[in-house]
């Protein structure tokens, strides 16, 4: 791989797209945050999900990354209405159908207690009589709004998605907003997932 390659992770904010052209004034997307030309997000994350967003002008490792078939692994911090029983965990890790597809198995545990995370801007919807829990979930398969629609099949609505790794790469450190290159020695470690 040559030197011409850039590879950026950026900790992407609430509701920003995950692309440069903007479809209409009101919204915002990675131009307001990033000025590298012609660089690419590796998949994508909704415009109302947050967190880690990989972005490269090197279209083979980009299609590597994308392509289902390589099972790269992607980490989320999931806030949840309610708290989570055995039985829906148990469903979400062996898989669960969505529309007319069942999911593979993910890992997915309950966290103790709320991670490190940034307040967001706006914040979600406070119920009082309803408390919430986040859970950790790494997929291996990234369809549409996959993480809301599977914690939504077993009764346990997504108020916030954080991504926060893609394989090797983490958000550590990476303030809400910001971007930076990738680490010699982060970009071995992806460049090695890639041939697998």
């Amino acid at each position: 791989m040559t030197n011409d390659y850039r590879y950026i992770i950026f900790h992407k904010p609430y509701g920003v797209l995950s692309q440069f052209t903007q479809e209409s004034p009101k919204h915002i997307t990675l131009k307001e945050y990033i000025n590298v030309p012609d660089v690419y997000p590796v998949g994508r994350l909704d415009w109302d999900s947050e967190g880690l967003l990989l972005l490269t002008n090197n279209g083979r490792l980009q299609h590597r990354l994308s392509d289902p078939r390589f099972g790269h692994e992607r980490t989320y911090w999931v806030q949840v209405e309610r708290i989570p029983d055995e039985e829906a965990i148990h469903k979400l890790q062996t898989g669960v159908t969505i529309q007319d597809y069942r999911t593979k198995p993910a890992k997915v545990r309950l966290l103790s207690e709320q991670p490190n995370v940034s307040d967001r801007d706006p914040p979600i919807r406070f119920r009082k009589n309803v408390p919430t829990a986040w859970l950790e979930m790494t997929l291996t398969e990234g369809k549409n709004r996959q993480v809301r629609r599977m914690t939504a099949a077993v009764g346990f609505p997504t108020l916030r998605l954080i991504r926060v790794s893609i394989g090797h790469l983490r958000l550590d450190g990476l303030s809400l907003g910001e971007w930076r290159n990738l680490t010699a020695l982060e970009l071995k470690s992806l460049q090695d997932a890639s041939v697998r």
